[in-house]
């Protein structure tokens, strides 16, 4: 089973992350999603949302704009990021499934491996 959250704001992908009014965690399994919950967010401090999630097992996170910290920490839980997501955050979460949902990675410019973000 894998666990994947996305930072969401009534039920759609929010811009961003830290702020976000809450977490969407989908349960799924076999490219189906077994079951949803939301968790408020839980107050924004640095490092802490990637902890928290990792805490809860979160495998993949989906959001539509974040941090360059943030996403360092996630890298080094073995975290799958994917920003630049946007709409309804069942249908991300369903289209990171089938394999369509791709990261934009709109936090590139920030470290030095240019030629590695096109894979």
């Amino acid at each position: 089973m894998m666990k994947i959250a996305v930072a969401s704001d009534m039920g759609m992908v929010t811009e961003h992350f830290g702020h976000c009014e809450g977490f969407m965690i989908f349960d799924t399994e076999n490219k189906q999603i077994l079951k949803s919950e939301t968790i408020a967010n839980p107050g924004h401090r640095p490092g802490f949302l990637p902890n928290f999630l990792n805490d809860m097992g979160v495998k993949v996170i989906i959001s539509g704009g974040m941090g360059g910290g943030a996403i360092d920490i996630f890298n080094e839980k073995n975290i799958e990021v994917i920003v630049g997501a946007r709409g309804n955050a069942k249908a991300a979460v369903e289209a990171y499934l089938q394999g369509s949902l791709k990261s934009t990675g709109s936090v590139c410019h920030e470290h030095q491996h240019h030629g590695e973000c096109g894979e």
